[in-house]
């Protein structure tokens, strides 16, 4: 017969060895490290739809997997410290958010699979030598909203035919970005007969500037595509609104938050395809054979309460194209 003592000691070993099986469980869990230029606040519809990616892709967060997530919240420096920290806690899989995230990343590993949602041309800036066959560790999906600029513009002119001038607002603290919208908007607002003004703003404060100093008044305002705009979507709506600047954002958030118009890709259907490419990579498949994939679905949404207030009225042609207008 066992003794008591020897029965209290066994007892004692397994309460023991109980949170030490479990820790090498959860270790032995995969890690997603999650890099993003962005706060999590702004980018909420977005994790949830990542996460129903991963789930569609057979991965629930705490079940099967695990994810460090780290958040720059808009102070792109930092991205390359946290991509680097990423990189020694050994992560899986590293998924990004935005163009400095996802160069971050890459700058920081080539052998940690990377699978980013950026706004840019992946081949364009140089993180994949193609769509179809990304090659090297990183792939990803990508929306269209820097191919709409020139789109943006148009809906603008359209909407306020008098301007001569027009303004895109971008971040010079994303130059990848920022250079790329500036090129394409220069020859879209040649081809309408515009002059296009481009302003700088990567802190709240230089916001609060941009909108001061916009010359001609109500020159119409294209909000660039950058994580930091979006972060800032509550307070450009409300500067618009102080300084009556027609603008168009490609966030649907934009407009329904109050914003005149928005154009541009679902960017939930943006981060549930990532949640999906991840997935299959932690199935084994290799990020150089994982194609690109491309949103091709955009939205105009146009606040007619907003048009109102500014004292716009909204021409019917662009009220017909429409895919929602809020009253």
């Amino acid at each position: 017969m066992m003794r008591r003592r020897e029965f209290i000691t066994l007892l004692g070993g397994a309460a023991a060895a109980w949170p030490l099986a479990a820790r090498a469980q959860q270790s032995a869990m995969p890690v997603i490290g999650f890099l993003h230029g962005a706060s999590p606040v702004a980018y909420a519809r977005m994790l949830v739809a990542f996460r129903e990616g991963l789930k569609e892709a057979g991965y629930i967060e705490g079940q099967n997997v695990a994810i460090e997530f780290r958040w720059a919240q808009g102070h792109f420096d930092q991205l390359p410290a946290m991509a680097a920290d990423l990189v020694r806690r050994r992560a899986t899989v590293i998924v990004t958010g935005g163009v400095p995230a996802t160069l971050a990343a890459k700058a920081a590993t080539t052998t940690i699979p990377i699978v980013f949602s950026t706004s840019a041309d992946p081949v364009e800036i140089g993180l994949v030598a193609s769509l179809n066959r990304p090659g090297g560790n990183v792939t990803g999906v990508t929306n269209l909203a820097v191919q709409i600029g020139p789109k943006q513009l148009e809906f603008l002119h359209e909407l306020v035919p008098t301007a001569s001038v027009a303004v895109l607002l971008v971040n010079p603290t994303n130059p990848t970005l920022a250079e790329t919208q500036s090129r394409d908007l220069q020859a879209a607002a040649r081809t309408l007969g515009l002059q296009l003004q481009v302003l700088h703003a990567g802190t709240e404060r230089d916001l609060d500037s941009v909108f001061q100093t916009l010359a001609p008044p109500r020159a119409p305002l294209v909000i660039g595509a950058d994580a930091f705009f979006i972060d800032q979507n509550e307070r450009l709506v409300a500067l618009a609104s102080h300084y009556a600047v027609p603008t168009i954002h490609f966030v649907r958030e934009y407009a329904t938050a109050g914003g005149l118009m928005s154009y541009g890709g679902d960017l939930t259907e943006t981060y549930r395809q990532a949640g999906i490419h991840t997935g299959r990579i932690l199935k084994g498949e290799k990020p150089a054979d994982l194609p690109v994939q491309q949103a091709t679905k955009v939205e105009l949404i146009i606040n007619l309460k907003t048009a109102k207030a500014l004292g716009l009225t909204i021409p019917l042609s662009l009220l017909g194209r429409a895919d929602e207008v809020i009253q």
